[in-house]
């Protein structure tokens, strides 16, 4: 017997247009000045960050930090109106977005010139961690921010030949205060780093491609 065809995807609720260009990004964020309704965060490949309003369905404002590079990662903070955004001009934004601001405040310069997108841990608190791309092909690097402190920087052996990451993400097990980081390598492997020992607690191979 043939398996049943799966349902058709829903029609969409409405369609945003007017980036102009490839959108790489894309990042939704329920703040204050949303005054309930959440603002979508686009990235294109023209290098600008388009802030959508979803009640009108029209752009808010459009930030321009990235020389005309790609757009490849958004992501909001927690501890206020501020959003980070990652570009193939090796460099991570930090932008200010309270009462209508939409400025550079601080800015990270990447040694990576892959497509690996950077993650955060951060709570309430003033400061929080940043993993990024390390200069090394196969290295992930940890920051404490917004002091940009290096932390540490995370490396494979050099017999695992996991080639370089491509995704990552920083978290906290509920019963663990440590900072964990589970990273996608280009072997299409999985690896769970101890970020305060700098140590791989596990490593499992997951996928025969690169792990997105």
């Amino acid at each position: 017997m043939a398996a049943p065809c799966p349902p058709p995807p829903p029609d969409p609720q409405f369609v945003l247009r007017g980036t102009q260009s490839p959108v790489h990004a894309l990042h939704f964020w329920k703040g204050a000045q949303a005054q309930g309704h959440p603002v979508l965060f686009s990235g294109s490949q023209s290098g600008l960050v388009h802030v959508w309003s979803l009640q009108t369905r029209r752009t808010v404002t459009t930030l321009d930090g990235h020389g005309g590079q790609c757009v490849t990662w958004l992501q909001t903070l927690p501890q206020g109106h501020q959003l980070l955004s990652q570009g193939r001009d090796l460099k991570l934004c930090l932008w200010d977005l309270a009462e209508g601001r939409n400025a550079v405040v601080d800015s990270v310069r990447l040694e990576s010139v892959g497509f690996c997108r950077s993650s955060i841990l951060a709570g309430g608190q003033p400061r929080w961690m940043l993993a990024v791309p390390g200069k090394g092909s196969d290295e992930v690097q940890i920051l404490e921010m917004p002091s940009k402190t290096s932390v540490c920087a995370l490396k494979p052996k050099a017999d695992a030949k996991l080639g370089m990451p491509m995704c990552l993400r920083l978290w906290q097990a509920d019963c663990n205060p440590r900072p964990l980081l589970l990273a996608g390598y280009e072997d299409g492997s999985v690896a769970l780093w101890d970020v305060s020992e700098q140590k791989v607690c596990s490593h499992i191979a997951c996928h025969e491609e690169p792990g997105l």
